[in-house]
Protein backbone atom coordinates (compact mmCIF):
# COMPACT_ATOMS: atom_id res chain seq x y z
CA UNK A 1 0.00 0.00 0.00
CA UNK A 2 1.36 3.45 -0.63
CA UNK A 3 -0.10 6.79 -0.47
CA UNK A 4 -0.41 8.97 -3.69
CA UNK A 5 -0.61 13.04 -4.01
CA UNK A 6 -2.67 14.35 -6.48
CA UNK A 7 -1.51 18.34 -6.90
CA UNK A 8 -3.48 20.45 -9.17
CA UNK A 9 -2.45 20.86 -12.56
CA UNK A 10 -1.86 23.41 -14.74
CA UNK A 11 -5.45 24.50 -15.76
CA UNK A 12 -4.23 26.96 -18.86
CA UNK A 13 -4.16 30.60 -19.19
CA UNK A 14 -1.39 31.57 -16.75
CA UNK A 15 -4.16 30.27 -13.79
CA UNK A 16 -1.85 30.43 -10.63
CA UNK A 17 -4.94 29.04 -8.40
CA UNK A 18 -8.06 27.84 -8.58
CA UNK A 19 -11.09 27.86 -6.47
CA UNK A 20 -12.49 24.02 -5.52
CA UNK A 21 -16.42 24.23 -7.12
CA UNK A 22 -17.60 20.98 -6.17
CA UNK A 23 -16.01 17.43 -4.83
CA UNK A 24 -18.20 14.11 -6.53
CA UNK A 25 -16.37 12.38 -4.31
CA UNK A 26 -15.69 11.80 0.15
CA UNK A 27 -13.14 10.72 2.11
CA UNK A 28 -13.31 6.67 2.02
CA UNK A 29 -14.45 6.81 -1.69
CA UNK A 30 -13.10 3.85 -3.41
CA UNK A 31 -12.14 5.49 -7.11
CA UNK A 32 -11.93 3.80 -10.01
CA UNK A 33 -9.50 5.60 -11.85
CA UNK A 34 -10.70 7.96 -14.90
CA UNK A 35 -13.54 9.01 -12.75
CA UNK A 36 -14.35 12.57 -12.38
CA UNK A 37 -13.81 13.34 -9.01
CA UNK A 38 -14.70 17.13 -9.11
CA UNK A 39 -15.09 20.60 -10.52
CA UNK A 40 -12.44 23.57 -10.20
CA UNK A 41 -13.58 27.14 -10.83
CA UNK A 42 -11.62 29.97 -13.14
CA UNK A 43 -12.41 32.93 -14.05
CA UNK A 44 -14.39 32.05 -16.64
CA UNK A 45 -15.67 28.31 -16.75
CA UNK A 46 -15.52 24.96 -14.52
CA UNK A 47 -13.04 22.80 -14.92
CA UNK A 48 -13.77 18.62 -14.24
CA UNK A 49 -10.74 16.53 -13.13
CA UNK A 50 -10.41 13.36 -13.18
CA UNK A 51 -8.66 10.39 -10.69
CA UNK A 52 -4.89 9.68 -12.21
CA UNK A 53 -5.31 6.00 -9.70
CA UNK A 54 -7.44 3.77 -8.70
CA UNK A 55 -7.51 3.80 -5.17
CA UNK A 56 -9.21 5.08 -1.46
CA UNK A 57 -9.49 8.94 -0.69
CA UNK A 58 -8.22 9.52 2.23
CA UNK A 59 -7.64 13.22 2.58
CA UNK A 60 -9.50 15.99 0.13
CA UNK A 61 -7.86 20.10 0.34
CA UNK A 62 -10.53 21.72 1.56
CA UNK A 63 -14.20 22.34 0.51
CA UNK A 64 -16.01 24.26 -2.13
CA UNK A 65 -14.63 27.64 -1.89
CA UNK A 66 -11.66 27.10 -0.90
CA UNK A 67 -8.59 28.15 -2.80
CA UNK A 68 -5.67 26.12 -4.30
CA UNK A 69 -2.53 27.08 -5.55
CA UNK A 70 -1.22 24.99 -8.66
CA UNK A 71 1.15 22.46 -7.86
CA UNK A 72 -0.64 21.92 -4.13
CA UNK A 73 -1.82 18.86 -2.82
CA UNK A 74 -5.18 18.44 -4.02
CA UNK A 75 -6.10 15.19 -2.95
CA UNK A 76 -4.62 12.53 -1.26
CA UNK A 77 -4.64 8.85 -2.41
CA UNK A 78 -4.40 5.18 -0.69
CA UNK A 79 -3.53 2.87 -3.66
CA UNK A 80 -2.09 -0.84 -3.95
CA UNK A 81 0.59 -0.21 -6.17
CA UNK A 82 3.54 1.13 -5.56
CA UNK A 83 4.25 2.34 -9.14
CA UNK A 84 1.17 4.55 -9.30
CA UNK A 85 3.33 7.55 -7.83
CA UNK A 86 5.22 7.41 -11.17
CA UNK A 87 1.71 6.88 -13.37
CA UNK A 88 -0.17 9.91 -11.91
CA UNK A 89 3.36 12.03 -12.54
CA UNK A 90 3.45 11.17 -16.34
CA UNK A 91 -0.43 11.49 -16.46
CA UNK A 92 -0.36 15.13 -14.57
CA UNK A 93 2.42 16.47 -17.03
CA UNK A 94 0.53 15.17 -19.98
CA UNK A 95 -2.55 16.82 -18.70
CA UNK A 96 -0.48 19.98 -17.92
CA UNK A 97 0.85 20.22 -21.22
CA UNK A 98 -1.04 18.33 -23.90
CA UNK A 99 -4.82 18.33 -22.91
CA UNK A 100 -6.80 21.64 -22.91
CA UNK A 101 -9.25 21.97 -19.65
CA UNK A 102 -12.71 20.83 -20.76
CA UNK A 103 -15.35 23.26 -19.58
CA UNK A 104 -18.83 21.85 -17.82
CA UNK A 105 -22.11 23.70 -17.15
CA UNK A 106 -22.07 25.35 -13.47
CA UNK A 107 -24.27 23.77 -10.73
CA UNK A 108 -27.10 26.02 -11.19
CA UNK A 109 -27.60 25.22 -14.72
CA UNK A 110 -30.91 23.87 -15.60
CA UNK A 111 -31.50 20.47 -16.90
CA UNK A 112 -33.99 19.78 -20.54
CA UNK A 113 -36.25 17.79 -17.67
CA UNK A 114 -39.19 19.10 -16.33
CA UNK A 115 -41.00 18.97 -12.59
CA UNK A 116 -44.11 18.13 -11.36
CA UNK A 117 -44.86 22.31 -11.41
CA UNK A 118 -43.66 22.24 -15.61
CA UNK A 119 -40.75 24.23 -14.74
CA UNK A 120 -37.01 23.20 -15.97
CA UNK A 121 -35.24 21.15 -13.46
CA UNK A 122 -32.39 22.27 -11.21
CA UNK A 123 -29.68 20.07 -10.11
CA UNK A 124 -26.11 19.68 -10.22
CA UNK A 125 -23.59 17.74 -12.93
CA UNK A 126 -23.18 15.45 -9.76
CA UNK A 127 -26.32 14.99 -9.45
CA UNK A 128 -27.44 14.57 -12.75
CA UNK A 129 -24.85 12.42 -13.38
CA UNK A 130 -26.05 9.69 -10.40
CA UNK A 131 -29.38 10.42 -11.83
CA UNK A 132 -28.32 9.39 -15.36
CA UNK A 133 -26.17 6.22 -13.85
CA UNK A 134 -29.36 4.86 -12.04
CA UNK A 135 -32.00 5.54 -14.96
CA UNK A 136 -33.88 8.15 -12.69
CA UNK A 137 -36.02 11.25 -13.95
CA UNK A 138 -34.65 13.72 -12.15
CA UNK A 139 -38.33 15.44 -12.64
CA UNK A 140 -40.14 13.28 -10.84
CA UNK A 141 -37.62 14.69 -7.25
CA UNK A 142 -38.98 17.79 -5.90
CA UNK A 143 -36.48 19.60 -4.75
CA UNK A 144 -36.32 21.89 -1.73
CA UNK A 145 -33.63 24.32 -2.77
CA UNK A 146 -33.62 28.24 -3.96
CA UNK A 147 -36.24 28.38 -7.06
CA UNK A 148 -36.91 24.43 -6.41
CA UNK A 149 -33.45 22.96 -7.05
CA UNK A 150 -32.71 19.35 -6.06
CA UNK A 151 -30.68 19.23 -3.25
CA UNK A 152 -28.14 16.50 -2.87
CA UNK A 153 -30.61 15.15 0.24
CA UNK A 154 -33.36 15.49 -1.94
CA UNK A 155 -31.99 12.79 -4.47
CA UNK A 156 -31.01 10.59 -1.44
CA UNK A 157 -34.25 10.99 0.33
CA UNK A 158 -35.81 9.87 -3.35
CA UNK A 159 -33.74 6.99 -3.51
CA UNK A 160 -34.32 5.88 -0.44
CA UNK A 161 -37.87 6.30 -0.49
CA UNK A 162 -37.90 4.32 -3.88
CA UNK A 163 -36.00 1.10 -2.05
CA UNK A 164 -37.89 1.13 0.94
CA UNK A 165 -41.49 2.20 -0.20
CA UNK A 166 -42.10 4.71 2.39
CA UNK A 167 -42.89 7.99 1.30
CA UNK A 168 -40.60 11.07 2.04
CA UNK A 169 -41.76 13.27 4.55
CA UNK A 170 -41.72 17.16 3.77
CA UNK A 171 -42.23 19.37 6.33
CA UNK A 172 -45.19 21.27 6.43
CA UNK A 173 -45.35 24.07 9.14
CA UNK A 174 -42.81 26.67 7.57
CA UNK A 175 -38.98 26.15 8.58
CA UNK A 176 -37.18 28.72 10.65
CA UNK A 177 -34.13 26.88 9.51
CA UNK A 178 -31.18 29.32 8.00
CA UNK A 179 -28.54 28.10 5.55
CA UNK A 180 -25.43 28.95 5.04
CA UNK A 181 -24.38 28.98 1.21
CA UNK A 182 -21.04 29.83 0.30
CA UNK A 183 -20.38 32.75 -1.83
CA UNK A 184 -18.32 30.71 -5.03
CA UNK A 185 -17.50 30.34 -8.07
CA UNK A 186 -19.40 32.77 -10.29
CA UNK A 187 -21.55 34.64 -8.16
CA UNK A 188 -17.96 35.17 -6.02
CA UNK A 189 -16.49 36.86 -9.44
CA UNK A 190 -19.33 38.81 -9.60
CA UNK A 191 -19.40 40.25 -6.14
CA UNK A 192 -15.63 40.83 -6.20
CA UNK A 193 -15.97 42.92 -9.68
CA UNK A 194 -19.21 45.12 -8.53
CA UNK A 195 -17.22 46.20 -5.02
CA UNK A 196 -14.15 46.86 -7.07
CA UNK A 197 -16.38 49.04 -9.49
CA UNK A 198 -17.96 50.84 -6.89
CA UNK A 199 -14.84 51.55 -4.40
CA UNK A 200 -12.48 52.51 -7.71
CA UNK A 201 -15.05 54.50 -9.91
CA UNK A 202 -16.66 57.82 -8.64
CA UNK A 203 -20.22 56.76 -10.44
CA UNK A 204 -22.56 59.59 -12.18
CA UNK A 205 -25.96 58.67 -13.05
CA UNK A 206 -28.50 59.96 -15.46
CA UNK A 207 -31.76 58.87 -16.78
CA UNK A 208 -33.65 60.44 -19.48
CA UNK A 209 -37.27 59.37 -20.88
CA UNK A 210 -37.84 58.66 -24.39
CA UNK A 211 -41.29 58.03 -26.39
CA UNK A 212 -40.19 54.92 -28.43
CA UNK A 213 -43.76 55.06 -30.07
CA UNK A 214 -42.45 55.68 -33.46
CA UNK A 215 -39.93 53.14 -32.69
CA UNK A 216 -41.82 50.42 -31.77
CA UNK A 217 -44.18 51.00 -34.92
CA UNK A 218 -41.29 50.59 -37.19
CA UNK A 219 -39.86 47.72 -34.98
CA UNK A 220 -43.41 45.91 -35.45
CA UNK A 221 -43.34 46.48 -39.32
CA UNK A 222 -40.12 45.43 -39.53
CA UNK A 223 -40.93 42.02 -37.67
CA UNK A 224 -44.40 41.65 -40.37
CA UNK A 225 -42.35 41.31 -43.24
CA UNK A 226 -39.85 39.00 -41.50
CA UNK A 227 -41.07 35.08 -41.74
CA UNK A 228 -38.46 33.70 -39.38
CA UNK A 229 -39.48 34.15 -35.71
CA UNK A 230 -36.20 33.57 -34.35
CA UNK A 231 -34.70 36.80 -36.55
CA UNK A 232 -37.28 38.65 -35.40
CA UNK A 233 -36.25 42.41 -33.57
CA UNK A 234 -35.82 43.56 -30.53
CA UNK A 235 -35.97 46.89 -29.43
CA UNK A 236 -31.53 46.10 -27.96
CA UNK A 237 -30.19 46.42 -31.43
CA UNK A 238 -31.92 50.22 -32.33
CA UNK A 239 -30.24 51.07 -28.87
CA UNK A 240 -27.21 49.55 -30.23
CA UNK A 241 -26.99 51.08 -33.17
CA UNK A 242 -27.75 54.38 -31.82
CA UNK A 243 -25.30 54.41 -29.00
CA UNK A 244 -22.76 53.48 -32.02
CA UNK A 245 -23.60 56.49 -33.82
CA UNK A 246 -23.93 58.41 -30.66
CA UNK A 247 -20.49 57.45 -29.87
CA UNK A 248 -18.94 58.65 -32.62
CA UNK A 249 -19.52 62.24 -31.38
CA UNK A 250 -18.34 61.67 -27.77
CA UNK A 251 -15.57 59.16 -28.04
CA UNK A 252 -14.62 59.72 -24.39
CA UNK A 253 -17.33 57.70 -23.62
CA UNK A 254 -16.23 54.91 -25.70
CA UNK A 255 -13.04 53.96 -23.48
CA UNK A 256 -11.34 51.89 -20.90
CA UNK A 257 -9.13 52.76 -18.32
CA UNK A 258 -6.01 51.21 -17.35
CA UNK A 259 -5.43 51.75 -13.88
CA UNK A 260 -1.39 50.31 -13.85
CA UNK A 261 -0.45 52.36 -15.99
CA UNK A 262 -3.09 55.15 -15.32
CA UNK A 263 -3.70 55.45 -19.58
CA UNK A 264 -6.95 56.22 -20.36
CA UNK A 265 -7.60 54.19 -23.97
CA UNK A 266 -10.00 55.92 -26.17
CA UNK A 267 -10.86 53.12 -28.69
CA UNK A 268 -12.21 53.71 -32.32
CA UNK A 269 -13.99 50.45 -32.63
CA UNK A 270 -16.90 49.94 -30.40
CA UNK A 271 -16.74 46.47 -28.64
CA UNK A 272 -20.52 46.61 -27.13
CA UNK A 273 -21.09 44.32 -23.95
CA UNK A 274 -24.94 43.25 -23.69
CA UNK A 275 -25.09 42.52 -19.87
CA UNK A 276 -26.99 39.14 -20.12
CA UNK A 277 -28.84 37.22 -16.07
CA UNK A 278 -27.98 33.89 -16.86
CA UNK A 279 -28.59 30.34 -14.14
CA UNK A 280 -25.35 30.99 -12.98
CA UNK A 281 -25.05 35.05 -12.56
CA UNK A 282 -24.75 38.31 -14.79
CA UNK A 283 -22.46 37.74 -17.87
CA UNK A 284 -21.18 40.11 -20.00
CA UNK A 285 -20.59 38.67 -23.44
CA UNK A 286 -19.22 41.18 -26.38
CA UNK A 287 -20.19 42.13 -29.91
CA UNK A 288 -17.14 42.82 -31.76
CA UNK A 289 -17.01 45.48 -33.72
CA UNK A 290 -20.40 46.39 -33.64
CA UNK A 291 -19.80 49.61 -35.88
CA UNK A 292 -19.28 47.47 -38.65
CA UNK A 293 -22.75 45.48 -37.83
CA UNK A 294 -26.41 46.53 -39.60
CA UNK A 295 -29.26 46.24 -37.62
CA UNK A 296 -29.99 42.51 -38.30
CA UNK A 297 -26.37 41.72 -37.73
CA UNK A 298 -26.53 43.14 -34.25
CA UNK A 299 -29.43 41.49 -33.48
CA UNK A 300 -28.11 38.05 -34.69
CA UNK A 301 -24.53 38.57 -32.85
CA UNK A 302 -26.26 39.86 -29.67
CA UNK A 303 -28.95 36.44 -30.01
CA UNK A 304 -26.00 34.54 -30.58
CA UNK A 305 -23.58 35.61 -27.58
CA UNK A 306 -26.45 35.90 -25.20
CA UNK A 307 -27.76 31.79 -26.16
CA UNK A 308 -24.15 31.28 -25.42
CA UNK A 309 -23.63 32.80 -22.43
CA UNK A 310 -26.76 31.25 -20.60
CA UNK A 311 -25.96 27.73 -22.10
CA UNK A 312 -22.45 28.26 -21.20
CA UNK A 313 -20.70 27.53 -24.62
CA UNK A 314 -19.58 31.07 -24.16
CA UNK A 315 -15.57 31.34 -24.94
CA UNK A 316 -13.60 33.78 -22.98
CA UNK A 317 -12.68 36.04 -26.26
CA UNK A 318 -16.69 36.23 -26.12
CA UNK A 319 -16.75 37.37 -22.78
CA UNK A 320 -14.01 39.61 -22.54
CA UNK A 321 -12.41 42.94 -24.30
CA UNK A 322 -15.82 45.71 -24.10
CA UNK A 323 -15.63 48.97 -24.46
CA UNK A 324 -19.18 50.18 -23.46
CA UNK A 325 -22.20 48.04 -21.75
CA UNK A 326 -25.60 48.41 -22.64
CA UNK A 327 -27.87 46.14 -19.68
CA UNK A 328 -31.78 45.71 -19.74
CA UNK A 329 -34.00 43.92 -17.18
CA UNK A 330 -36.44 43.39 -19.42
CA UNK A 331 -40.18 43.65 -18.46
CA UNK A 332 -38.73 43.89 -14.92
CA UNK A 333 -36.69 46.67 -16.05
CA UNK A 334 -38.59 49.44 -13.39
CA UNK A 335 -38.90 52.93 -14.07
CA UNK A 336 -35.28 53.68 -13.36
CA UNK A 337 -32.04 52.10 -12.00
CA UNK A 338 -28.54 53.03 -11.27
CA UNK A 339 -26.21 50.56 -13.60
CA UNK A 340 -22.83 49.77 -12.39
CA UNK A 341 -20.16 50.42 -14.82
CA UNK A 342 -18.31 47.15 -15.83
CA UNK A 343 -14.53 47.26 -15.63
CA UNK A 344 -12.45 48.75 -16.78
CA UNK A 345 -14.71 50.49 -18.90
CA UNK A 346 -16.37 54.29 -18.45
CA UNK A 347 -19.65 53.91 -19.09
CA UNK A 348 -22.96 51.63 -19.25
CA UNK A 349 -26.51 52.28 -20.81
CA UNK A 350 -29.58 50.42 -18.58
CA UNK A 351 -32.70 50.16 -20.41
CA UNK A 352 -35.91 50.36 -18.24
CA UNK A 353 -39.28 49.00 -19.15
CA UNK A 354 -41.64 50.74 -22.26
CA UNK A 355 -44.91 51.53 -20.26
CA UNK A 356 -47.87 53.75 -22.29
CA UNK A 357 -49.03 56.64 -20.76
CA UNK A 358 -50.73 60.15 -21.87
CA UNK A 359 -48.34 63.02 -22.81
CA UNK A 360 -48.73 66.14 -24.47
CA UNK A 361 -47.93 65.34 -28.11
CA UNK A 362 -48.49 67.87 -30.55
CA UNK A 363 -50.19 70.19 -28.18
CA UNK A 364 -52.88 67.04 -27.47
CA UNK A 365 -52.76 64.76 -25.10
CA UNK A 366 -52.33 60.81 -26.89
CA UNK A 367 -51.39 58.20 -25.32
CA UNK A 368 -47.44 57.23 -25.87
CA UNK A 369 -45.16 54.69 -25.74
CA UNK A 370 -42.23 55.51 -23.01
CA UNK A 371 -39.08 54.21 -21.58
CA UNK A 372 -36.37 55.57 -19.40
CA UNK A 373 -32.68 55.53 -20.23
CA UNK A 374 -30.28 54.94 -16.90
CA UNK A 375 -27.20 55.72 -17.40
CA UNK A 376 -24.10 55.65 -15.30
CA UNK A 377 -20.44 56.70 -15.80
CA UNK A 378 -17.08 57.42 -14.99
CA UNK A 379 -17.20 60.61 -13.72
CA UNK A 380 -13.12 60.90 -13.56
CA UNK A 381 -13.15 60.95 -17.22
CA UNK A 382 -16.84 61.70 -18.52
CA UNK A 383 -18.07 65.46 -17.61
CA UNK A 384 -21.49 65.43 -16.33
CA UNK A 385 -22.33 67.57 -19.26
CA UNK A 386 -20.89 65.05 -21.92
CA UNK A 387 -22.88 61.99 -20.57
CA UNK A 388 -26.34 64.25 -20.72
CA UNK A 389 -25.41 65.33 -24.12
CA UNK A 390 -24.53 61.66 -25.27
CA UNK A 391 -27.80 60.44 -23.98
CA UNK A 392 -29.89 63.51 -25.49
CA UNK A 393 -28.12 62.30 -28.71
CA UNK A 394 -29.29 58.72 -28.22
CA UNK A 395 -33.00 60.13 -27.60
CA UNK A 396 -33.06 61.98 -30.59
CA UNK A 397 -32.62 59.23 -32.61
CA UNK A 398 -34.58 56.66 -31.22
CA UNK A 399 -37.86 59.46 -31.30
CA UNK A 400 -36.81 60.18 -34.68
CA UNK A 401 -35.52 56.04 -35.53
CA UNK A 402 -35.40 56.85 -39.66
CA UNK A 403 -32.11 59.27 -38.67
CA UNK A 404 -30.59 56.03 -36.81
CA UNK A 405 -29.86 54.70 -40.77
CA UNK A 406 -29.10 57.86 -42.16
CA UNK A 407 -25.38 57.94 -43.58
Amino acid sequence: MSELIFKLPDLGEGTVESEIGEWFIKVGDLVEEETVIGTMMTDKAAIELSSPVTGTVIKLAGEPGDIVAVGAALVVFETDSDTAIAVVEEKVEAAAVDTAPRKVPAPAVPTAETNDNHGRVMASPALRRRAKEAGIDLGGIPGTGPGGRIQRQDFDNYLKSHATGMPVAYPATPSTAVKEIKVIGLRRIIAERMARSKQEIPHFAYVEEIDITELEALRKYLNNNNSNPAERLTLLPFLALALIRALKEFPQCNSTYDKDRNVLLQHEAVHLGVATQTPDGLKVPVVKHAEMKDINGLAAEIRRLTEAARDNSATKSDLTGGTITITSLGKLGGIASTPVINLPEVGIIGVNRAVERPMVFKGQIAVRLMMNLSSSFDHRFVDGYDAAAMIQRIKEMLEHPATIFLP
